[in-house]
């Protein structure tokens, strides 16, 4: 598999295929995670199952199950043979899971209700949480207790910068909020208020790999892109079909330039982040939603998830 030094122009993204179709699971995948150094993808579903695949290989690797707490919004921590994911049955606790020996280290209680956003500091052990009690959770994988305890007026949806230094949090479908990661207890140091979604809430929130732009996304068809700066509205990406009011998610690509998101169509749609206009639509010819996407940081290859999971890669071309 090509990396990405391959560059990611508009030819080379309208060219990507379906390369390999895995059918490891029997309900829908809820998340996808790749590890930092793009050669294993991690996923989790609703059949109380977490499977690894092999990126370059292009082969499913090791499925464990979590029958008893359930398994969702997976996450690789620093070492991908660890992850951490949010529990949707008897409890709302967050668990450290150790992944060759299918045991977990630790495990952080807390929320009271949904945990709906969970990831990883790109640089330390730190990792946030956010939950339907309205409330956001500061960790660090070293220690069950919680490091920082936010109340807030709604859902939240949060994430860090690529630096680490900060994080973003989405609040009541209106309001994105930045924190200095060293003195978050101050409060926000800006707060950015966008016009209110009415028809959908904020599912998801994401920086892009240069930390210049903020993306929000929902569980209805639109996904804004702001400026991490200053708050400025840039685009408003659409287009995509969500008649059934899940959480697609939308991811960057490596290089900032794509944007890229699944749809109830079962189609992924593709803009560009500077202009917003759409690149190219592509489906795979599975069926169901495809509510997860996610390209690979260090391989010309996309993943999108519904019950199956599906590699992409560019066709070859001509020259």
């Amino acid at each position: 598999m090509s990396t990405i030094e391959m560059k990611l122009i508009e030819p080379v993204v309208t060219s990507f295929r379906p390369a390999k179709v895995f059918r490891e699971n029997t309900d829908r995948i809820n998340s996808i995670d790749f590890s930092a150094n793009g050669e294993t993808l991690i996923t989790s579903s609703d059949d109380d199952s977490i499977v690894i695949y092999d990126c370059e290989k292009g082969v499913s690797k090791k499925t464990l199950n979590s029958k008893k707490y359930g398994v969702d919004l997976v996450h690789y921590t620093h070492a991908a043979n660890t992850a951490i994911h949010s529990s949707n049955k008897i409890d709302d606790t967050i668990r450290y899971l150790s992944l060759p020996d299918n045991k977990y280290i630790r495990y952080f209680p807390g929320h009271t209700k949904k945990v709906v956003t969970l990831c990883m500091s790109p640089v330390d052990d730190t990792f946030l949480s956010g939950s339907l009690d309205k409330t956001i959770r500061l960790w660090d994988l070293r220690s069950p207790n919680c490091q920082g305890l936010m109340h807030l007026m709604g859902r939240p949806v949060a994430n860090f910068d690529p630096e680490g230094l900060i994080f973003a949090v989405g609040i009541n479908s209106e309001s994105v909020k930045l924190y200095d990661l060293k003195s978050f207890d101050k409060g926000p140091f800006n707060t950015f208020k966008l016009p209110q979604d009415k028809d959908c809430d904020w599912t998801g929130l994401k920086f892009s790999p240069d930390g210049k732009i903020i993306m929000v996304y929902t569980n209805g068809n639109v996904i804004h892109l702001i400026d991490a700066f200053n708050g400025t509205p840039l685009q408003t990406l659409m287009g995509h079909v969500n008649n059934k009011g899940l959480p697609l998610e939308a991811s960057f690509s490596p290089d900032s330039q794509f944007i890229f998101s699944g749809s109830t169509d079962g189609r992924i749609h593709v803009w560009s982040a500077a202009t917003g206009m759409k690149v190219t639509t592509f489906a795979a010819d599975t069926h169901g939603p495809v509510q997860c996407v996610q390209f690979n940081p260090k391989f010309m290859m996309l993943a999108s998830a519904c019950h199956s999971m599906v590699f992409w890669i560019p066709s070859p071309t001509d020259e």
